[in-house]
């Protein structure tokens, strides 16, 4: 049967020039149509290219052969570059404790690009079983001031996820963020059953995963509900904007904004300004430092360019 009407579907992967669709469930039923889609090659998106998490117009559909045609592209919360996701609602950090090391000035970038995404940020803790519960408790302590609650799990106990997992399926469209090696594939594969990632031991010498690579792909939780595979995908932090970095700290916002310090200069980055009333003694004061040095030789390298 085939059907001129328009419908809204979200692209959860695309291969060549063909898009996989699943067709939005007016009855929210949870069981979702899925349809292989080309574009409609006289619309005109702006120069704009269509990404897995997209939400598009389709019609011309066929449910008989799950074919359609995309017409339109709906504007956009967000775009991920690498790998290209648009609209995550959620980004979940993913660090190991240990195999490889726990780095806490990389955590801290990772933590801060995902606030720039302007989505709920959380971060996981993976290999727990390898350190004691007085380390866990001291690193869930530590991130709690920083502002951000820890999920600390053991991936060799299918039920220490259990929460996670009841959490991702209230969420619109997650994605595990964080280097190779700390365990994102094994995850990964344990939220979603059947999907069987291979997953690469850690290299001895480098002490970082090894990537295997396929497509992005998005992957149905539940009604409405999404999760990002992102195979062989090494993430890296984001470039953030060195005047959004103030805010992007809890504990820089809650002093200007919360408890309305003012400093001399309205644009004061915090760091050894004329007038300068915040508070530093805060741990990630160094890391901040870290990156507002980095981000202004990325800007001025940039302008001598």
């Amino acid at each position: 049967m085939k059907t001129n009407s328009k419908y809204l579907g979200l692209v959860t992967k695309k291969f060549n020039d063909f898009f996989l669709v699943d067709l939005k469930n007016q009855e929210n039923s949870g069981n979702s149509q899925k349809f292989l889609c080309k574009v409609k090659k006289s619309i005109n998106f702006k120069d704009q290219l269509i990404y897995v998490g997209d939400e598009v117009g389709i019609e011309k559909i066929d449910f008989k052969s799950k074919r359609a045609v995309i017409t339109s592209l709906k504007k956009r919360k967000n775009l991920l570059v690498r790998p290209s996701v648009a609209n995550i609602s959620n980004i979940y950090v993913t660090f190991s404790v240990e195999e490889p090391e726990l780095n806490l000035s990389q955590v801290n970038r990772f933590l801060i690009s995902a606030e720039s995404m302007g989505v709920e940020v959380s971060l996981v803790l993976t290999k727990c079983d390898l350190i004691s519960d007085k380390r866990r408790s001291y690193l869930i302590d530590k991130f709690e001031k920083w502002g951000y609650q820890v999920i600390t799990l053991n991936l060799q106990k299918s039920d220490c996820f259990k929460n996670l997992l009841a959490e991702l399926k209230q969420k619109e469209c997650s994605i595990f963020m964080g280097p190779s090696g700390v365990g994102k594939t094994t995850l990964l594969n344990m939220i979603i059953p059947g999907l069987q990632n291979s997953t690469a031991p850690v290299s001895n010498k480098i002490k970082r995963g090894k990537n295997t690579t396929r497509n992005v792909e998005l992957f149905s939780m539940s009604n409405q509900s999404y999760i990002v595979d992102t195979p062989g995908f090494n993430m890296q932090p984001l470039e953030v904007d060195i005047k959004l970095l103030p805010n992007l700290y809890s504990e820089i916002y809650k002093q200007v904004i919360e408890e309305g310090i003012k400093c001399k200069f309205r644009n004061c980055l915090h760091l050894n300004d004329e007038g300068c009333n915040l508070n530093t003694s805060f741990e990630r004061y160094s890391f901040y430092k870290e990156m507002i040095e980095s981000s202004k030789s990325h800007y001025y390298q940039n302008q001598e360019d």
